[in-house]
């Protein structure tokens, strides 16, 4: 039987990449592998990353550092050290890799939605600002999307789906549950764990703490950015 399975920020970390699919026992001609984005920067290793999601087929959707790079091919304006490097070094077909993918992916049979960042309550993402779904944290006061984790609550808390809508980019040290959100950044290139959805084929993506028994997770081998408690001290 076929499954789906639906890994978190990878940042590189293809170690663990390799570790996770291995426990879950993916098989490459038979399962299908998607990514939340982020799939480069701030790891060891993007270009792997890349190849993974080639040679296996993967689905993914654009991540804010997938985005900041293609930003900076377009407008070849400024760019930090750690994205000019790879820019730099970045194959024509990897540029065309990152060029191709979307800002969300619909799996209509697991009853999910696939974006990186979230997505603005009662807004459907074609109407969205494409910031909001590569950067969005939370809400604020007037519940506008916000990028800052302490603007107000998180905004999957205020979302009622369908679809349900799995992401990443908040990075945490346990998944986000939502009744109808999961976010599955646990911070893995912060020293933390890289986490997947796994779901049987036609599987509905259960909602909420029941989401937790088709979670799946591997620790980092050690943090490869930040220092102190970071991103990860909530």
């Amino acid at each position: 039987m076929a499954r789906t399975v639906i890994v978190g920020d990878l940042h590189g970390c293809t170690a663990e990449l390799g570790a996770l699919l291995s426990a879950v026992g993916f098989r490459t001609a038979q399962d299908r592998l998607v990514f939340v984005g982020d799939l480069v920067a701030r790891g060891p290793d993007p270009h792997g990353a890349l190849e993974v999601a080639r040679r296996t087929g993967a689905a993914a959707v654009r991540g804010n550092h997938e985005e900041r790079l293609l930003a900076w091919r377009r407008r070849h304006g400024p760019l930090g050290a750690e994205h000019a490097r790879i820019a730099s070094a970045l194959s024509e077909r990897e540029w065309q890799q990152l060029e191709a993918l979307p800002m969300w992916l619909d799996l209509p049979e697991h009853g999910v939605r696939v974006v990186h960042a979230g997505v603005v309550p009662d807004n459907d993402p074609s109407t969205t600002p494409a910031e909001a779904l590569l950067r969005m944290r939370t809400l604020d006061g007037r519940g506008r999307w916000s990028d800052t984790p302490d603007a107000g609550p998180l905004w999957g808390e205020s979302y009622e789906g369908p679809p349900h809508v799995i992401f990443g980019h908040n990075a945490r040290r346990e998944p986000q549950l939502h009744a109808w959100a999961t976010g599955i950044d646990t911070g893995c290139v912060y020293g933390g764990r890289l986490t997947a959805v796994v779901l049987d084929e036609g599987q509905r993506m259960p909602r909420g703490e029941e989401a937790r028994r088709v979670l799946r997770s591997v620790p980092a081998a050690r943090a490869y950015h930040g220092t102190g408690g970071g991103p990860l001290a909530r």
